[in-house]
């Protein structure tokens, strides 16, 4: 087999050895589907990517997503890691966007002006779509948490922006770390629903210039716990905006996730309700790590 050269770069990380960890496989590699879902069992981070050209296809770079346990047709911090890998390894220039064509459709992604916020990009995700709501007695069974301590002001709701999450508010960040998933409830929960991982979230923080905690949990993709989810929090985004969560019908925010497993990471969220249409954009830092090949 050809080798195949690899970047791995830390995603809504604020410095190395924090965010959330990205393989992305550069052009050439000419694997199969086996291949890559055994690359990424094999290296074991929430997502890998893969470049399939390094040519634009229909006005963008062609890529594919594997977690550990399957092809997703949409993630976070991989279509933000790769647009980085893209720009830096193959563009090697400093335009302002490209776009990722993904399962999904295409996904644009911005990087800021050179400054303060030189490696922070932005991606705008598709309108919000809101499946429903869900029982607070069967979340709490799931999470091992008591009902008072779930924020009944706001419903559960399902929501994706490509990629479904079951979006839990919770009262206070004691909750949010208090969270445990009870594996059996999960399943049965997640067993006739579209939905498969579940995001919490609390207005208290452990970093004042935060707006939220939150975690995020995917065992169906085997991800027990993700330390940063650009696809769950930009279905968080849509959620806070329709529900007006702080008191607007637009949000301009940070997040922290991750802090719980040791892998701190920060967030930006923004969005908001236009012309009846609710527009989400998430942003964070990508980090350069390290280099390799796969043999």
């Amino acid at each position: 087999m050809k080798k195949a050269v690899f970047y791995i770069v830390d995603v809504f990380a604020e410095h190395k050895y924090a965010g959330n960890q990205l393989a992305v496989f550069m052009p050439g590699h000419n694997f199969s589907n086996k291949v890559m879902q055994q690359a990424a069992r094999e290296i074991n981070f929430s997502e890998t990517t893969f470049i399939l050209s390094d040519k634009q296809q229909k006005g963008g770079y062609n890529v594919r997503i594997f977690t550990p346990g399957e092809e997703v047709p949409f993630a976070g911090h991989p279509t933000l890691g790769t647009a980085y890998i893209i720009r830096e390894k193959i563009l090697r220039s400093k335009q302002s966007q490209l776009n990722l064509n993904l399962k999904i459709g295409q996904i644009p992604v911005t990087f800021e002006s050179p400054g303060k916020n030189r490696n922070r990009l932005w991606m705008k995700q598709i309108e919000p779509q809101f499946n429903g709501t869900l029982n607070v007695t069967a979340l709490t069974e799931v999470l091992n948490l008591s009902e008072s301590e779930i924020d009944t002001q706001f419903p559960i709701e399902q929501v994706s922006t490509g990629l479904p999450f079951i979006i839990v508010p919770l009262k206070s960040i004691d909750a949010v770390k208090k969270c445990q998933i009870n594996k059996s409830q999960y399943f049965a929960l997640i067993k006739d629903i579209e939905a498969k991982a579940i995001l919490v979230f609390a207005p208290q923080t452990n970093d004042p210039a935060h707006q939220l905690n939150v975690r995020v949990f995917v065992d169906y993709f085997g991800i027990p716990e993700d330390p940063a989810t650009g696809s769950g929090n930009g279905c968080l985004a849509g959620y806070l905006v329709k529900h007006r969560y702080f008191g607007k019908a637009e949000i301009d925010i940070q997040v922290e996730q991750g802090y719980e497993i040791g892998r701190p990471s920060i967030l930006y969220l923004r969005g908001k309700r236009e012309a009846g249409v609710i527009q989400v954009y998430v942003g964070g830092q990508v980090i350069l790590v390290a280099k390799g090949e796969w043999i």
